[in-house]
């Protein structure tokens, strides 16, 4: 009686459409959650997600698990995620993916999961990294170790928009830096993030683990534009 009497005081909504949610719905409404647009692209060999990173770095295995489109469903979700407050939206699609991946063999060999990070004046004004949940839920399920203190962004990046793609990559390679690198040896990390578009965040992260001897990389990410 408490839970309905605050629900009414405070009804938890629908994070696409905004709508009521039952008590037995949470974070989208049965409607939404069937409409969303799935790539699981971890089902799918040769996938978009893949082909973002051929001829660039070595993966082993990549993944979105949904479609990214401006004004759709998947970016209004994001939106929530990274600037609400709603850390559930990556503790939601996290365990829906984890719960899909364990279930892989390929997955299954990975050992630590690795979130791309945020600088550390972002983070201070946002309060939370929007891929950390999302992460630890997919360290969860896969059953390996959860490191953010790895990989650390060590400057702030401008908007990459104008930027010719060699000098794009240059500056956002040199933005991160890996700790801790001895206990990295014979890794296969699973670098995650909230959405790919052009790979080069993500590619940036991925080169520095690969200078480490016998490192293997997989990437996991939210959503993919492509």
């Amino acid at each position: 009686m408490f839970h309905d009497f605050l629900n009414l005081l405070y009804p938890k909504l629908c994070n696409v459409c905004e709508s009521s949610l039952n008590s037995n719905e949470a974070i989208l409404c049965t409607s939404c959650l069937h409409a969303l647009p799935v790539a699981d692209h971890h089902l799918e060999t040769g996938n978009t997600t893949e082909k973002i990173f051929y001829g660039r770095i070595p993966v082993e295995n990549a993944t979105s698990l949904l479609q990214f489109e401006k004004k759709g469903m998947v970016q209004r979700l994001i939106h929530n995620l990274k600037y609400r407050g709603h850390e559930e939206i990556g503790t939601f699609l996290g365990a829906w993916l984890g719960s899909e991946l364990k279930e892989i063999a390929e997955w299954r060999q990975i050992t630590l999961v690795v979130p791309v990070p945020l600088h550390k004046k972002k983070l201070r004004i946002r309060g939370y990294n929007q891929v950390s949940e999302f992460g630890k839920e997919l360290a969860k399920a896969l059953e390996v170790p959860y490191r953010d203190d790895l990989l650390l962004k060590v400057s702030a990046t401008k908007t990459q928009t104008l930027k010719k793609r060699l000098a794009r990559w240059s500056s956002i390679d040199e933005t991160f830096i890996l700790k801790n690198t001895s206990a990295l040896e014979n890794a296969h990390v699973l670098l995650v993030d909230d959405l790919v578009t052009t790979g080069a965040t993500l590619e940036a992260c991925a080169q520095k683990f690969l200078k480490i001897p016998q490192v293997k990389i997989s990437i996991a990410t939210m959503a993919v534009t492509h």
